[in-house]
């Protein structure tokens, strides 16, 4: 649930201490997904809080928020959630879920509509990092 190790240290954990590749996978993912509702809305949170204490972080938040929505049309709306799940699913530190629920907060994807797509991403970037972990195991090790 850290949010630099995320799914890729909790995998590798799980490989280091002998635990097997589906109990490690499906821990991995659940512990990975957990907070991706509360960071959603508590960033939003934080945001609208942020804005009430100077006026230059209002002007830098509106200006961050609103020029990042105004790039988005509705037309662009689905491959928008598909650009989310694809970049969530790049197994590289930088890209999971936390990063996931900021880029959400940052474009206005409602929570029920960016969860999906957040742990469709999750799913694939925790099958990838489970098979490349695991196989190394079998490949060197067998």
């Amino acid at each position: 649930m850290l949010p630099v190790l995320e799914l890729r240290g909790a995998i590798v954990y799980g490989f280091v201490n002998g635990v097997g590749p589906i109990e490690t996978y499906i821990l991995s993912v659940a512990g990975n997904l957990l907070p991706v509702p509360f960071a959603v809305l508590f960033i939003r949170k934080l945001l609208a809080w942020l804005q009430t204490k100077s006026k230059f972080l209002d002007r830098v938040i509106k200006k961050r928020v609103e020029g990042t929505l105004s790039k988005f049309s509705k037309t662009k709306y689905r491959s928008m959630l598909a650009a989310l799940a694809i970049f969530v699913a790049i197994p590289l530190p930088g890209t999971g879920a936390w990063t996931g629920a900021l880029i959400a907060a940052f474009l206005g994807i409602r929570l029920k509509t960016a969860f999906p797509a957040i742990a469709i991403g999750v799913l694939i970037a925790g099958l990838i990092v489970t098979c490349v972990t695991y196989g190394i195991k079998f490949a060197f090790f067998t």
